[in-house]
């Protein structure tokens, strides 16, 4: 995670407004929310076959920009801070985090079998390393394991929501293989694909992190 103190500029955090006023780096404020994200995500990926876990673990290096889950912790904090004056971000919060982390990266090992991509952060791609059959079979078991972590969240709301994603992903990339002659239509369809294939995520993944301080407690109450 060490990256995450490296991905804006050291100027970001002490810029200023018109006003005057400093603002804070969002990737430092939401940095103590997110303390050792790709550790427990790779504890998710609860594989006993030594070259499956290697490939599905590929992308968790701590060297990406944990962008989703830095804007979903954020969100949590805000609407704790609304709904009842706490700055806290919730467990079943922190899990949307890294569900959204490990459903975007299950689609970065798909898109690139399908894009047939050679590198990806600086290094080879999973099916130019291991091949694109078994690129394809990684993808789903990062997608099995956030399933099965937001299975444990317990909320239907929140399952519904980001299952959609999940839906969208796919519609979105079968999208992006089409295209319209029309050029209003074309556009259209480039504002369709952009939102299922990349917006649907974050936009959902707050929306599941909002209803988490009105969840129910274990007593029911």
């Amino acid at each position: 995670m060490s990256r995450l103190h490296h991905t804006t500029s050291a100027a970001c955090c002490c810029s200023k407004t018109r006003s005057g006023e400093k603002y804070t780096d969002p990737f430092k404020l939401g940095w103590r929310d997110l303390n050792g994200l790709y550790e427990d995500i790779r504890k998710e990926l609860l594989i006993s076959t030594a070259e499956l876990k290697e490939m599905s673990e590929y992308y968790f290096d701590g060297k990406g920009k944990a962008f989703r889950p830095i804007i979903v912790v954020l969100m949590a904090r805000a609407c704790n801070i609304h709904h009842n004056n706490s700055r806290d971000v919730q467990a079943s919060q922190r899990s949307i985090a890294l569900i959204a982390e490990m459903i975007h990266t299950a689609s970065l090992v798909h898109d690139d079998v399908i894009d047939d991509a050679s590198s990806r952060r600086g290094k080879h791609t999973v099916n130019k390393i291991w091949g694109e059959k078994k690129a394809v079979l990684a993808g789903d078991l990062i997608l099995s394991a956030a399933s099965i972590a937001l299975a444990r969240i317990g909320n239907t709301a929140v399952i519904s929501i980001l299952t959609q994603v999940i839906e969208d992903l796919v519609r979105g990339e079968f999208l992006q293989l089409g295209s319209k002659e029309n050029e209003n239509e074309r556009f259209a369809h480039y504002l369709e694909k952009t939102f299922k294939k990349t917006a649907s995520l974050i936009a959902n993944s707050c929306k599941a992190v909002c209803l988490c301080p009105r969840m129910p407690g274990p007593s029911g109450a």
